[in-house]
């Protein structure tokens, strides 16, 4: 019988991941089924754009995987149930069960409302498709002088509001921040960013914490008011709670425990990669959520899957960041280079070369998604014998 291993997730990590496993592991012995909820590749850095009117060329995942020998199943995840090692779905086909040997946990996050009333009846965000082109159809009809806030002074918060103001200059675009404007920057990127914003007439409230949004404004905590005909909430992240009601050990922030090779820490054959994995860095703080730890958390995760199924030595890939990369709409950019401890270097590259950089990143990234087995070698690696629970390799 053929090791089934089971990829949940076709985002950044997922879509990579799968990709990778059938670029180094023999379909003669091992069987991979990737289970997304949507037939699209969805390029969740480009979102913004999307929201904004832009037209982003989605790729199929049936394309993608054509010829690669990967399954898809086009559903929706409702379960896990790591000790029968069953997942339950549910699509087009209605309710199904998957059963697998080894499970990749890939299913990413969601917008975080933070408990902060009105968020999920008022507010907008770019996490998703749906929600992007639900705000979509809402800034379309936005006239001229329309009142835009977008909360949080992230990377997503900054790209959002720098997007917005540069595509659509016919509205009043303003940010909330809870601290200071690109604090975390270096001086001298910290004033590239400060002049985008004035270039583009984007409002900053610095030292604003959002306690409440209403149809046609927004509260903050000293009790001034923000008016806005939209509000985009873009503060922070947040993982489905299904791997917490599976029984699977969590943080607090409902990732999934790994450890270094990012295997759960409570059942051997469940491995995560991207938002949802609890991944400790090399500074020894967990990784945050972003598209740059789906590509570290998915590489150690199918290395560590393949060295255990083909009996090699499981390697320790690094997880350190080396920069951060800004967009400030399609023509300025910010990249940051970071120290070890993920703190801001004085060095930094802003402007029109920086924001090519960012385009061929993006388009690096899709070219990949979409070429998911380029390279695959001659000979590919074949199980050394039938693994355990645990996802080692045995002796017969």
């Amino acid at each position: 019988m053929k090791h089934r291993i089971v990829v949940l997730g076709a985002g950044y990590a997922g879509a990579f991941a799968a990709g990778n496993l059938a670029r180094r592991l023999s379909p003669a012995d091992t069987e991979i089924t990737v289970v997304n909820a949507e037939s699209d590749f969805v390029e969740r850095m480009r979102l913004h754009q999307l929201a904004i009117g832009q037209d982003l060329a989605f790729r199929k995942l049936a394309d993608v995987f054509a010829g690669t020998g990967v399954r898809l199943r086009l559903a929706r995840v409702t379960g896990v149930d790591p000790e029968r090692r069953t997942v339950a779905v549910i699509g087009e086909d209605g309710d199904g069960e998957l059963a697998y040997d080894t499970l990749l946990y890939a299913l990413g996050s969601s917008v975080a409302h933070h408990g902060v009333p009105g968020v999920a009846e008022y507010a907008f965000d770019v996490t998703g498709r749906s929600s992007a082109l639900r705000l979509r159809e809402r800034l379309a009809g936005l006239g001229e002088g329309g009142t835009v806030l977008v909360v949080g002074e992230g990377l997503t918060g900054i790209e959002t509001a720098t997007e917005f103001a540069e595509s659509r200059p016919d509205l009043s675009v303003a940010l909330a921040a809870r601290g200071e404007l690109g604090a975390w920057l270096s001086p001298k990127a910290r004033r590239h960013l400060c002049q985008a914003f004035n270039r583009l007439g984007i409002t900053v409230h610095e030292q604003t914490r959002i306690e409440a949004v209403e149809p046609t404004r927004a509260i903050a905590a000293s009790g001034m008011s923000i008016s806005a005909d939209v509000t985009v909430w873009s503060a922070g992240f947040a993982v489905h709670p299904i791997a917490a009601a599976s029984g699977l050990e969590v943080a607090e922030t409902g990732q999934i425990v790994v450890d270094r090779t990012m295997r759960s820490v409570s059942h051997p054959d469940v491995y995560a990669a991207g938002d949802c994995a609890n991944a400790i860095g090399e500074n020894g703080r967990p990784l945050p959520m972003s598209c740059a730890s789906a590509g570290l958390t998915n590489m150690q995760a199918t290395a560590a899957i393949i060295a255990r199924l083909t009996g090699g030595e499981v390697p320790t890939l690094g997880l350190k960041y080396h920069g951060n990369h800004i967009s400030l709409g399609r023509r300025d950019a910010i990249f940051q280079m970071v120290d070890g401890d993920a703190l801001s270097k004085s060095w930094y590259l802003g402007g029109r070369t920086a924001a090519r950089l960012k385009s061929g990143v993006l388009k690096g990234a899709g070219w990949g998604i979409a070429h998911p087995t380029f390279g695959m070698p001659k000979h590919k690696r074949r199980l050394a014998a039938a693994p355990d629970r645990a996802g080692v390799s045995v002796s017969a």
